[in-house]
């Protein structure tokens, strides 16, 4: 079986890639468009294509070259803050590599399932009576990033009612780990954290709001759902991913804190709050649950901590 992962070189696309390599027989095909850095120790074990999913006739070329028995759709503008600084480059990534990914599929491979991965962003302002957040809750966007992923959304629901590609949606939560990239709070926590560790930074470490609750998964749960979701979800369905358990953003913190002897002042960034942002979001997965078993395996504590070292490793290479 032939898989083709779109943005495997990013923080969920190189943990697929890992899945997919360790758990599965299938042969992993990756689209990459500029950096490889996440994916650097499975190098020899991908197949790798570069390019830009914006040019139709490259990603055309590229499934037909591939015939992807699944396909995983990754590649995304992925920075909800960065999308109220550049919201075309959110539409325009989100949505047309999209579009012309789908267009070769259909007429390439009309048979073979896709995921598209959206996000919870679609949600928006969630109100209380809306908790836990399940799939019939109403779109209510509050950023730039969450009308790309609700196109992204409806795109795919389109591409089964009108050409029945076999496409399944997946609102994933949010999800941390190793490779995150810092512009995401549990991530920018640990590298601030790890910079102050190797003296590179004074003893200050800089947040937003912290207050605000979120269903955090750990990445390599999350994947093993994706995984799933297109082996037995239900083609046409949407399916929202996430531990069904919301956690306030202070509570990362504090848990990373306790991972580290250093003497840390906390100090609010203005910088680090988002025009809008919303008090509670937490998943009600059940739907998830019902259709693949899926369960998070990985506690939470063990996620923060190997998200630490990770930075702690990285500083550590740069300081060379």
């Amino acid at each position: 079986m032939r898989v083709l992962v779109t943005g495997i070189a990013g923080f969920a696309g190189s943990h697929l890639a890992d899945f997919l390599l360790d758990e599965t027989d299938v042969e992993v095909h990756g689209i990459v468009h500029r950096h490889q850095w996440r994916i650097r120790h499975r190098l020899e074990q991908l197949h790798l294509h570069r390019g830009d999913l914006r040019n139709p006739l490259w990603v055309s070329e590229v499934v037909q070259e591939v015939q992807p028995d699944r396909t995983f759709h990754l590649a995304a503008w992925s920075d909800v803050g960065g999308s109220w600084r550049q919201p075309w480059n959110a539409y325009e990534l989100n949505i047309l590599a999209q579009l012309n990914l789908l267009e070769a599929l259909v007429r390439a491979m009309p048979e073979a399932p896709v995921l598209v991965v959206t996000s919870n962003e679609v949600y928006g302002l969630v109100q209380p009576e809306d908790l836990p957040i399940d799939e019939e809750t109403p779109f209510r966007p509050n950023s730039p990033y969450g009308v790309s992923k609700i196109a992204q959304d409806m795109m795919a629901l389109q591409y089964w009612n009108s050409h029945r590609l076999p496409t399944v949606r997946a609102r994933s939560f949010n999800h941390i780990g190793p490779r995150q990239s810092d512009d995401f709070v549990a991530s920018a926590f640990a590298r601030q954290i790890a910079a102050i560790e190797a003296g590179l930074q004074p003893p200050v470490l800089r947040v937003g709001n912290l207050d605000a609750v979120r269903d955090f998964t750990d990445v390599r749960d999350v994947v093993r759902a994706y995984w799933l979701l297109l082996e037995k979800g239900e083609p046409g369905q949407v399916y929202n991913v996430g531990s069904g358990q919301g956690r306030p953003i202070r509570w990362l913190l504090d848990t990373l804190l306790e991972m580290t002897s250093m003497d840390i002042d906390v100090q609010l960034d203005p910088e680090r709050l988002r025009p809008s942002d919303v008090p509670v979001s937490i998943c009600d997965n059940r739907r998830l649950v019902a259709a693949t078993g899926w369960q998070p395996r990985i506690d939470l504590r063990r996620t923060l901590q190997d998200l630490l070292d990770y930075w702690r490793r990285e500083i550590a290479l740069e300081g060379r």
